[in-house]
């Protein structure tokens, strides 16, 4: 009976998961297949779920009406600069936090999670006008100083957990040895720390490249817009141009599939790290 209830338990749970993967992935799915639609079959109908031959018409389409390369390459600097430098100095931050009491620690922790709370938008009236009197309004640099001060109060706080789970034994070993407090921070707890600091770039990484009302706010030509910003500006008051939105999806998610797999291993170690102490 027991045996029964088992495999009868099992199969209900490989059936959820089975219906919530293909629940999860059918919007990837049907993005890709409608980028590789022939515009004018995009809106046929009966629905056809897999199109009867493939175009490549809105990938042409979305390099040669809209310079979605320059798009490309503005979101790879913009996010992997800011994400870099916000991930340097959270690691400084957190490792601050982590090592060293002083009076106001407790108030600047909560400081860093009340920015949590307050949704970006309030922030852009007041935002755009000390970028125009910095004379950063449009302007790549701008746009990255931003994005590193948004970054900063949640990935500290995300690592000064991981700085937390390693043993102060470790430091203080590295010490006795010779190092200083800032050598034994580079040569030994950096390395430890390597996944839980690859899991907090993603994290910034993703969140550059995903973010869209402050690069709207901020960015006006074409030479400097990102691709959310390029996206934006497929919907019209009276159009949306599916095909070459779907096309744009696709090339915008690639990027961030390819980083993903290509670091899976050092998330998994970051979001597990600190489960087993040394």
């Amino acid at each position: 009976m027991i045996g029964k209830e088992t495999t009868a338990g099992r199969a209900t749970k490989f059936t959820f998961l089975g219906l919530w993967l293909v629940f999860s992935l059918f919007p990837l799915y049907w993005i890709t297949v409608t980028s590789l639609k022939d515009p004018g079959d995009i809106f046929s109908f009966p629905i056809a779920y897999w199109p009867e031959r493939f175009s490549l018409e809105n990938y042409q389409g979305l390099f040669g009406k809209a310079d979605f390369g320059t798009y490309l390459v503005n979101s790879l600097v913009v996010s992997t600069v800011a994400g870099a430098v916000a991930t340097g100095i959270s690691t400084l931050s957190a490792y601050v936090l982590a090592r060293f009491e002083f009076r106001s620690k407790s108030a600047l922790l909560m400081a860093f999670l009340v920015t949590q709370m307050i949704p970006s938008f309030i922030a852009l009236g007041p935002l755009y006008l000390l970028m125009t009197d910095l004379r950063l309004v449009d302007n790549r640099l701008g746009l990255m100083l931003v994005y590193i001060a948004v970054c900063i109060p949640f990935c500290t706080v995300m690592l000064r957990g991981f700085f937390e789970n390693v043993p102060d034994a470790l430091e203080e070993a590295a010490m006795i040895d010779g190092l200083s407090r800032l050598g034994a921070l580079l040569r030994v707890l950096l390395p430890v720390m390597r996944p839980g600091i690859v899991a907090a770039f993603i994290f910034n990484f993703v969140n550059c490249w995903n973010e869209l009302f402050l690069s709207v706010t901020l960015m006006n030509s074409d030479e400097n817009k990102t691709v959310p910003t390029a996206l934006n500006g497929f919907i019209s008051s009276f159009n949306i141009d599916w095909g070459s939105m779907s096309a744009a999806a696709v090339l915008t998610i690639l990027p961030t599939m390819v980083l993903f797999a290509f670091a899976s291993r050092h998330i998994v170690q970051g979001l597990t790290a600190g489960a087993v102490k040394g």
